[in-house]
């Protein structure tokens, strides 16, 4: 009998460990999906760069023209709300 309930205890640990190193696997694919992603997207940014020289400087600008306009528009909405 009490080499019926280690034999239990042991399926259980086994369970318990397939399922911790199943979470493990999903947390460690999920990590290198995200990785993958952010590879391809600065080869991306590699490529246009290199075929394009002057784009980070548009992106650039693009990028302080939002955010002067996104000052304004907090601005024109903190006034509305004073109103």
């Amino acid at each position: 009998m009490a080499e019926s309930e280690s034999q239990e205890g042991n399926y259980y640990n086994r369970g318990k460990m397939v399922e911790t190193i199943e979470t493990d696997m999903e947390e460690l694919l999920e990590e290198m999906e995200k990785l993958t992603v952010r590879v391809t997207w600065m080869a991306y940014d590699y490529v246009a760069i290199q075929t394009k020289p002057d784009l980070p400087n548009a992106m650039q600008h693009s990028e302080d023209v939002f955010l002067m306009c996104k000052e304004q528009m907090e601005k024109k909405w903190q006034q509305v709300l004073l109103e």
